[in-house]
């Protein structure tokens, strides 16, 4: 993998699950700021930048797939194997979680997409976080 597709991937997961992150707290945590209103102000912003952003970690995904994941695989590589067999486990779910959330017109589909979304993503900034730490104590 080049930097460049480095510091994409990374700047992708940043973003993504920053807005994420940001989304879940505005959405669960946060009160709405009207007693009247169903969400919080900043819900619909942070939502949108999330599902627009999110396309930047498919590509980035897409862009390091063949070149470091498969070759990773294949290679057996030595620490960061697990993590990253993680990594290739839970991008499709969550991806494409991600995107039947956003179409389901079923309540009962749109629940079990979500829960689907959420712990697949978690599971990736997990899984991330410990690749990017692998990467760190093997040099």
């Amino acid at each position: 993998m080049t930097r460049s597709e480095a510091w994409l991937v990374h700047l992708a997961n940043l973003l993504v699950g920053g807005t994420g992150l940001l989304y879940a707290v505005v959405r669960y945590l946060f009160e709405p700021a009207d007693p009247f209103a169903a969400v919080h102000p900043w819900q619909p912003p942070v939502q949108h930048a999330h599902v627009w952003i999110a396309p930047l970690l498919v590509f980035a995904i897409g862009a390091v797939w063949r070149s470091h994941a498969l070759t990773g695989w294949r290679l057996g590589a030595g620490q960061r194997r697990a993590s990253g067999v993680a990594l290739m486990g839970v991008f499709v779910p969550m991806t494409a979680s991600g995107y039947f959330l956003q179409t389901a017109v079923d309540p009962s589909w749109r629940r079990a997409w979500l829960v689907v979304h959420l712990v697949t993503a978690a599971l990736w900034l997990l899984a991330a976080l410990a690749h990017l730490l692998g990467r760190r104590r093997s040099r």
